[in-house]
């Protein structure tokens, strides 16, 4: 159950514009976690700003993008984040069965050598924030240094996403 009550497009003092602004970023619609975020003005502004270019404005590959989010929300034991991005990595060219296959990697061979280093460094990001030396560089490897600063961003992001939901109890739409 949510903590905090929604807030609404039309909610009394709740700023036209940037509703206007994430409904635009979201192809029309308010998500449960938008209308978390409308609570405060300041943060959501920002927040739509930032998460919009990790979703849509980095070189980094889609596919690897929501790999590496539905890793988080595994990890972090996030639902509603899984929910959201299932779809998208599907769209983005991940398999069902990849996606289902998330929670076990290690012990699938449903995934390419990139996608496990990758997966590595999500995964090292997430439980130990620091990433030791042999994980960075198997993940190096792979990347220039703009993709892999957006794979970090990515993967540091969408924790951040996780914690907000889980704390506030966001609930996944009906």
């Amino acid at each position: 159950m949510a903590r905090l009550p929604n807030v609404e497009a039309h909610t009394p003092g709740v700023d036209a514009d940037l509703v206007r602004a994430v409904q635009e970023r979201r192809g029309g619609e308010l998500l449960n976690l938008d209308r978390m975020l409308l609570h405060s003005a300041a943060v959501a502004r920002g927040w739509n700003g930032y998460m919009g270019a990790i979703r849509t404005g980095c070189a980094l590959a889609g596919d690897l993008r929501e790999l590496v989010i539905l890793q988080v929300a595994v990890l972090n034991r996030a639902p509603y984040e899984f929910a959201q991005h299932a779809p998208v990595a599907l769209a983005e060219g991940l398999s069902q069965a990849q996606i289902d296959a998330v929670a076990d990697w290690r012990n699938s061979a449903l995934f390419d050598e990139r996608e496990r280093d990758v997966l590595a460094y999500g995964e090292a990001m997430t439980l130990q924030v620091q990433v030791d030396e042999p994980t960075f560089q198997a993940v190096r490897r792979h990347f220039s240094d703009r993709e892999l600063v957006e794979l970090t961003a990515t993967v540091a992001s969408y924790n951040m996403v996780s914690r907000f939901l889980e704390a506030l109890g966001v609930q996944i739409e009906e």
